[in-house]
């Protein structure tokens, strides 16, 4: 019998204005909110079984670093890419958010091979949304 590889997660840490507003946003997109890693300060998104969106609230947050928190709406801090299954689901899944609130974030890059579009969140952190043509990275 082997043991099963490790699953890596990755667990981004954003700093959020309104914690409700933001638990809205991403349950809207089609998201969950683990009650296990959730309180008043701090919201659990999973995004698929490896990756989790830690959204706190800005004094929360700053108990975990001494530097000074970007405002994510005037300055770039990180661009956070997620992979999707198809073209139209990158369309689907921007054109909710965007119309929960979210603002478009740069135009939209067709290279054939590779589509994806951008977003910002409630508060500015940049989203991408990107589909690849699995051939193309085949071999």
């Amino acid at each position: 019998m082997t043991t099963p590889a490790y699953q890596q997660m990755i667990f981004v840490n954003l700093p959020v204005n309104d914690l409700d507003a933001s638990k809205k946003f991403f349950t809207e997109l089609g998201y969950t909110i683990n009650p296990q890693f959730s309180d008043d300060n701090a919201a659990s998104v999973v995004i698929s079984d490896t990756i989790v969106a830690m959204l706190l609230t800005k004094p929360f947050y700053s108990t975990f670093t001494k530097k000074e928190i970007a405002d994510a709406a005037k300055t770039s801090e990180v661009l956070i890419a997620l992979s999707a299954p198809s073209r139209e689901k990158v369309d689907e899944l921007v054109d909710r958010a965007l119309a929960l609130g979210g603002s478009p974030s740069g135009a939209t890059q067709d290279m054939g091979f590779m589509y994806g579009r951008s977003f910002d969140d409630l508060d500015g952190h940049t989203w991408e949304v990107v589909w690849m043509d699995p051939s193309a990275v085949q071999g």
